[in-house]
């Protein structure tokens, strides 16, 4: 993976970047569609290509693990093949869901053992696991296994966890190191920062994260439920000392505003899966504002949802259509709005990118967050 800087921003953090992948580029800040299971909720391949022009997906290493399992997945020749997707793929190392499995689940030195959510069956994930699961999967960005602790966490808690993630990520590094890729092309580890909102262990982390001098690296335990500002404030402590050469990868990240002033902060790679989730629940997002397509006022609303967009399902679909789709539970209301946000997201970032090479952004995105959040 090769990743080089076009522009920075004069008056923010902000940056222009490309990623460099063996399934392709990468133009930075991106946003990254969830496919956990392999999928995009709700959104065929052709059309994250063709419609959103996604330029890397994620996949879920907890879930893929259980379903279809490795076996399948080695069979097929790797995820891309599996799901038939030729640009790059990010795995998470399944730290994540196991922290959110946190009354089925056991942490030691070790690793974590937790039970199934599908068929309660016991599993044990080490980090060397985690390296042997996300080879198997094929990815081209893969994630360390960590500990995402959650919030609020006690101070105590977070250091021994930071020390722990730590000594993981070693393992997950020598793991890696000694093993090769299975389906001929190169795959790229990631370790991830983490330390609560206590700023002494985001600095530790942060300083230990560098030091490993990986080819890009990642912020957890962020978005866990802390308010915004804790976000902003450990971002740019980890910001200012994660190595600019290398890419920054926000995990979990998070609504419109949230990837704009963390973009400011210099974060280049964001995921969430806010803009699917919220969209088959009838959650539109906007370049004006937050938009509840399940309210009545949209009834006799034939406009189309987004006059301005360059995305078919915008411009073919009136509100009202949309939202007799979403009261009567009709699939293709859950594919159209899903389309949407993910088109807004993309367009989002692309835009982001375009003012940082201009040297605008810090305006726009200051005159972009006073609407982004408005309920329209």
């Amino acid at each position: 993976m090769k990743f080089s800087l076009q522009a920075n921003d004069p008056l923010s953090k902000a940056r222009a970047g490309t990623v460099t992948t063996a399934h392709g580029e990468i133009q930075t800040p991106i946003f990254m569609p969830v496919g956990t299971a392999g999928t995009v909720k709700a959104v065929h391949q052709r059309e994250l290509k063709n419609d959103i022009d996604a330029k890397i997906i994620l996949g879920n290493t907890y879930h893929l693990y259980l379903r279809p399992g490795l076996d399948i997945l080695e069979k097929a020749g790797g995820l891309h093949k599996f799901i038939g997707w030729d640009r790059p793929i990010l795995t998470d190392s399944g730290g994540y869901q196991v922290y959110s499995l946190s009354k089925v689940r056991k942490i030691k030195e070790e690793g974590v053992t937790f039970h199934s959510h599908i068929d309660g069956s016991k599993h044990l994930f080490t980090p060397e696991y985690a390296m042997d699961i996300q080879r198997t999967i094929g990815a081209d960005i893969i994630m360390a296994f960590d500990e995402c602790t959650p919030y609020p966490c006690d101070y105590t808690y977070a250091a021994q966890s930071i020390k722990m993630t730590h000594r993981w990520l070693k393992r997950c590094c020598t793991r890696f190191d000694n093993t090769a890729p299975k389906y001929g092309f190169d795959q790229t580890l990631f370790p991830i920062v983490q330390g609560s909102v206590y700023k002494d262990l985001r600095i530790k982390s942060a300083e230990f994260i560098a030091s490993m001098n990986r080819e890009g690296n990642a912020i957890g335990g962020l978005s866990v439920g802390e308010p915004a500002e804790e976000m902003y404030a450990m971002t740019e402590v980890v910001c200012n000392i994660l190595p600019e050469e290398k890419p920054r990868y926000l995990m979990g990240v998070g609504t419109p505003i949230n990837i704009l002033e963390n973009i400011a902060l210099g974060i280049d790679m964001f995921d969430c899966v806010m803009p699917t989730r919220n969209a088959r629940n009838g959650m539109l997002f906007t370049r004006n504002g937050i938009i509840n397509i399940r309210n009545k006022k949209w009834e006799n609303d034939f406009s189309p949802l987004d006059a301005e967009s360059d995305l078919h399902a915008d411009l073919v679909t009136s509100k009202a259509y949309l939202r007799h789709l979403v009261h009567s539970k009709e699939m293709l209301g859950a594919q159209i709005a899903t389309l949407h946000n993910l088109h807004f997201y993309l367009w989002l970032v692309k835009q982001a990118r375009e003012k940082i090479i201009a040297g605008e952004f810090y305006e726009w995105k200051n005159k972009m967050v006073k609407v982004l959040g408005n309920k329209l």
